[in-house]
């Protein structure tokens, strides 16, 4: 029986890493605002599919600090959002 159980582990552990990686998809946007103090980006941007929302002008936290000094209104960007902790993230950038 332990022999069976021991086969059935190595079987799931295999598949767990057989699974390819989720790819991240980066959406286009505009940095309009930035509020240094808050840490926010206020970014013009479109279609956020991962979240539902359709291309519109909204804030977001940024989740390194970093980011904010890369950020300069008007400059395009390419970033992945997300909720964090229930507020919209900004969790990569480029």
């Amino acid at each position: 029986m332990t022999k069976l159980i021991k086969i059935a582990a190595l079987s799931f552990l295999s598949l767990a890493l057989a699974s390819p990686a989720v790819a991240v998809e980066y959406t286009k946007g505009q940095i309009t605002k930035i509020d240094a103090k808050q840490q926010k980006l206020t970014i013009k941007h479109g279609a956020l599919k991962n979240l539902d929302m359709p291309a519109m002008t909204m804030v977001f936290k940024v989740s390194d600090e970093k980011m904010l000094t890369k950020a300069k209104e008007g400059k395009n960007i390419e970033f992945v959002a997300d909720r964090v902790k229930g507020k919209l993230t900004v969790v990569e950038m480029k």
